[in-house]
């Protein structure tokens, strides 16, 4: 009994050797879990007025997440579209005619009136003429005559020039200026309108709603976030490699990873090796590797939603290679 007890236990011995040894060619490195948050802010500091999320709602890419006050961007829209119709009104003045057409049509009135008195006084310059030559009258009516034509005959050219000059449009340099001015008129009431739209933030990216900065009511100064989303593809698992299995791992390279509370392996993809070596940090301390240089190592989970940020994890290698 005592011979058939040793070997049994002689035989167990063995076969936890035999997985020790199969365990050992699996190399496991400590880690966890990050993410990169996407902060949102407005584009001008506010006070936030309406909030349509709280922390781990789902959003997706344009749901309405929070609004900031907009009455300074409403007046600013109001203030440049009426320079914008300023500007509109002042170009049509300038391609217009020079004079409404009341003026004009008096300029035509008198040309109407010129027309006729050049008519009589040409008849009676024709009539003076032909008498003047067979000596029937004398030269001074004939001159006056002339006189009387060649008057009327000015001023119906001088009228008929007035017509044209009122009908034609101011000179095209004025013109061109204007058109400019409409252009930067209309540009500035563009970016009021957008700036005023984007008082009511979406959400750019499909995710969770991680954290929320500000409420209803407060204050966002410039530049800081209301709110933080999470993406599922911005979670990582970042472990450190020691410089001697750093030739094992390569970009592109399929790592297991294991937590606590995980049901089975969590399969994740090498996708950043850090260039430079650093001192193992505190965080992944322990009694073997404590003192030893390693290099930070990123993989991007399959299986994002599996994970939570800040849990420590473990990462196995299995029988990688690094791709040359």
């Amino acid at each position: 009994m005592i011979a058939s007890s040793t070997l049994i236990r002689i035989a167990l011995a063995g076969a936890l050797g035999l997985a020790a040894c199969e365990r050992s060619n699996h190399q496991t490195f400590q880690g966890w879990v990050e993410a990169d948050l996407v902060f949102v802010s407005p584009d001008d500091p506010g006070r936030v007025e309406q909030l349509g999320v709280r922390e781990g709602d789902a959003v997706t890419v344009g749901s309405p997440l929070f609004a900031v006050d907009e009455d300074l961007q409403r007046a600013d829209v109001a203030a440049a579209a009426a320079a914008a119709a300023e500007a509109r009104a002042r170009l049509a003045r300038l391609e217009a005619q020079q004079q409404r057409p009341a003026e004009v049509a008096v300029l035509e009135a008198q040309q109407e009136r010129s027309e006729a008195m050049l008519a009589l006084s040409t008849a009676e310059f024709e009539r003076q003429k032909a008498l003047a030559e067979k000596g029937y009258t004398p030269k001074s009516q004939f001159d006056t005559a002339q006189a009387n034509y060649n008057r009327d005959r000015a001023v119906l050219e001088e009228i008929r020039r007035q017509i044209v000059v009122a009908r034609l449009a101011s000179r095209d340099e004025d013109i061109a200026a204007a058109r400019q001015a409409l252009a930067m008129a209309e540009a500035r009431q563009k970016s009021a309108e957008t700036k005023l739209a984007r008082r009511r933030v979406a959400s750019p990216v499909a995710g969770t709603v991680k954290q929320i900065y500000f409420r209803p009511g407060e204050m966002v100064p410039v530049g800081r976030p209301v709110l933080a989303l999470l993406p599922p593809a911005n979670i990582k698992v970042r472990f450190f490699v020691p410089e001697p299995s750093l030739p094992k791992v390569g970009l592109g390279n399929t790592v297991q990873v294991h937590c606590d509370g995980c049901n089975g392996d969590l399969p994740a993809r090498i996708d950043f090796i850090a260039q430079t070596a650093e001192f193992t940090p505190p965080v992944v301390y322990t009694l073997e590797e404590r003192a030893k240089l390693v290099f930070l190592v990123e993989a991007r989970p399959k299986e994002p939603e599996r994970l939570r940020v800040g849990q420590p994890v473990r990462v196995l290698l299995v029988g990688v290679e690094a791709k040359r």
